[in-house]
């Protein structure tokens, strides 16, 4: 059984790596990819943008047109992008791998929305060992309690948009729900001046940026005469676009509804 995807910004960094992971996986077609009205790559073969032979499909701006052809859409683009791809692929019949971060109130409702209709994995980090450290990190919350102070420390390349990074911001809610606690109300993001102490139960989140780094996230426990970290290391992007494609080939039979990667994983838990 095969299943058509068809990657939304197939002319970006991540697009170009989606595309070629597709090529790669066995039961995965290549639907075509979109790109937007004032791309420079407009009617370049998706192929040759993926450094590979030709396959005669070409970028596209016919969103409409290629959604309907696919079964899953696969989107890392940016909030706006992401909103408009869930409303057409929702009213067009295709379900939704999301890994855009950086959204807001607006677009997640967009995303809520879509999901009425069809099958949609949004997670902000695709990878297998991140999504286990999302586990570790609520499991060691629970056990320590708030007398461990807890910062979140990521660092990614210098052309990433939005901080702190999606996974960051999962890490947080991992460990808020360990705790049994509301992020927003613990969350502590930025720190300049004179910020007093700490106050107790924070959980505090640091951003670095700068070269090429993938992606590195640290989660810290730091407690009375010890420290725990808990680490992931990104070395290829890679690992990303293979989650991806993974989950588009399990949300393409699955009902409409939220999922993401835990569900994907086969890891979700009552707890």
């Amino acid at each position: 059984m095969t299943t058509t995807i068809a990657i939304a910004g197939c002319a970006g960094r991540m697009g170009r790596m989606l595309t070629a992971q597709v090529l790669d996986t066995e039961g995965a077609v290549l639907a075509g990819g979109t790109e937007h009205v004032q791309s420079p790559h407009l009617g370049a073969d998706l192929g040759t943008l993926a450094g590979r032979e030709a396959v005669g499909l070409t970028a596209t701006a016919d969103v409409g047109a290629l959604f309907k052809e696919a079964q899953v859409v696969i989107d890392f683009t940016l909030p706006d992008a992401v909103a408009t791809n869930a409303e057409t692929a929702a009213r067009k019949g295709a379900a939704l791998v999301i890994g855009t971060t950086g959204l807001g109130p607006e677009h997640q409702a967009a995303i809520d929305e879509a999901a009425r209709s069809v099958a949609v994995v949004q997670a902000g980090n695709m990878s297998l060992g991140v999504n286990l450290l999302l586990g570790l990190a609520r499991q060691v919350s629970a056990a320590l309690g708030d007398s461990y102070d807890v910062e979140i420390l990521e660092m990614h390349h210098r052309h990433k948009v939005d901080a702190p990074s999606g996974t960051a911001l999962m890490l947080g809610q991992a460990v808020a729900a360990g705790r049994g606690v509301d992020l927003d109300a613990v969350s502590q993001r930025v720190r300049d001046g004179v910020t007093g102490e700490r106050r107790p139960g924070d959980i505090g989140f640091a951003t670095l940026r700068g070269g090429d780094v993938t992606g590195e996230h640290t989660v810290i426990f730091a407690g009375p005469g010890e420290r725990l970290e808990l680490t992931h290391k990104a070395s290829s992007r890679g690992l990303f676009a293979a989650g991806a494609v993974t989950a588009a080939l399990w949300c393409a039979r699955q009902a409409p509804g939220r999922y993401d990667m835990l569900d994907v994983l086969g890891m979700r838990s009552g707890g």
